[in-house]
């Protein structure tokens, strides 16, 4: 059977009903992914929003659906495209109606003796072409759904300006000046809004440290807050975050990444964070920065795992399993927090609400490192391909990231 039969397939059996779950496992994680994210470098990466209202495409919305542009239930698009032979990829990936609408390469770029930037090369989709095209203006790039626009921020972090830009033409339509220089983005849900995380320094500042071979990032973080703009008009208000005390710790305050990115809960009612060091492992605020108890679908988040909710909110993806399969990850219920364990060894995004991208190794593989990414259907074996393997470890020179969005 073929790359585009097995596609074909896994997105049919998106209606299938669930497996049941399996009550009673701890969660469980490979050991070097618990010591990567303890101490996690990498920002939250934040699930992908509806079709953003700006002036290079403003979608009419439905007063009768609230603030949320998409139906209840949303049916991605039957067509795909796997490269399983390209690694970066050259040509458009997706699956349903989820793309690679971006990837970027990170590399550490020496300063000074003993300073050092975390910096991101991105490739985005020319949106003619259907190719990935290298550029190297911007520091960080948001993509919103739609894949008409994105949010970006120049390269010296933090920044005082936020770009909207075209993805049609490749120019920035509009910038929107903020008066707290800006480290970080993610747009909301509905499309609507966009939060931008503010920091003091660079947020990808690394530095040496007493007794470390390698870079490391700066403690304590010089996080301050977050804006809530609206896209539209530009328009929003900051709200200050300070960071909590801790008299054990050498800085006098708790631990936090030095990029700790917030985002945005799936209504827009809430600002959220991971929290490395925390019992519940993130915090939540509403829009004027007073810290709330988790609202009760957005509990079972975990701000390492990229793929967020499901598009209807039922949903959440989870942590690593690896009961059932060598590689598998929990899928949880919103609502009641049963788990069932799907495919994948980190799940990326959503496929409609049925079927995610995850990165996974080979069956019977042995490096966990050794990546591509795979579409995985909930109460499916089937594993597909839509890439090939990432070489190198983690952390090393050239390992490309991925950006997705709706389309």
């Amino acid at each position: 059977m073929n790359v585009e039969e097995l596609v074909r397939d896994a997105l049919r059996e998106q209606a299938a009903e669930q497996d049941p779950a399996r009550p009673g496992f701890a969660d469980r994680v490979l050991a070097v992914r618990r010591r990567r994210r303890t101490r996690r470098i990498a920002g939250i990466a934040v699930a992908t929003a509806a079709v953003v209202a700006v002036a290079v495409g403003v979608p009419m919305l439905d007063s009768d659906r609230g603030t949320d542009v998409r139906p209840s239930d949303v049916v991605p698009k039957t067509e795909f495209n796997a490269r399983p032979d390209q690694s970066p990829p050259r040509d458009l990936i997706s699956a349903g109606n989820t793309a690679l609408a971006a990837y970027f390469v990170p590399k550490t770029v020496r300063k000074t003796a003993d300073t050092a930037v975390y910096e991101r090369t991105y490739w985005l989709l020319d949106q003619k072409t259907g190719k990935y095209e290298k550029n190297t203006k911007w520091s960080w790039v948001a993509v919103a759904p739609g894949m008409k626009t994105a949010a970006v921020l120049e390269q010296d972090l933090p920044a005082s300006r936020i770009g909207l830009l075209d993805l049609t033409t490749g120019k920035v339509a509009r910038w929107i000046p903020v008066d707290h220089p800006v480290g970080g983005l993610a747009f909301s849900r509905d499309g609507r809004k966009l939060v931008a995380t503010t920091y003091d320094d660079n947020p990808d500042l690394r530095v040496k440290t007493e007794g470390s071979d390698g870079w490391d990032q700066k403690e304590p973080s010089s996080r301050s807050g977050f804006h809530v703009l609206d896209v539209a008009s530009g328009k929003g208000s900051w709200s200050e975050v300070k960071l909590a005390s801790d008299p054990d710790d050498p800085n006098g305050v708790a631990f936090l990444n030095s990029r700790q990115d917030f985002a945005l809960t799936g209504d827009g009612r809430h600002v959220w964070s991971g929290s490395p060091m925390g019992d519940i492992g993130k915090q939540f605020y509403d829009l004027s920065g007073a810290e709330v108890d988790a609202p009760a679908n957005d509990r079972y988040l975990e701000w390492y795992v990229d793929a967020g909710k499901s598009p209807d909110g039922r949903l959440v993806a989870g942590d690593f399993a690896g009961e059932k399969w060598k590689t598998s990850s929990w899928v949880v219920d919103a609502a009641t927090g049963s788990k069932t364990e799907v495919h994948g060894q980190q799940l990326l995004a959503w496929v409609g609400n049925s079927s995610l991208i995850a990165w996974d190794i080979a069956k019977g593989g042995k490096n966990e490192f050794h990546q591509r990414l795979v579409l995985v259907t909930i109460g499916s074996d089937k594993v597909v391909p839509l890439s090939d393997f990432r070489k190198g470890n983690d952390g090393d020179a050239g390992r490309w990231e991925p950006v997705f969005a709706e389309r």
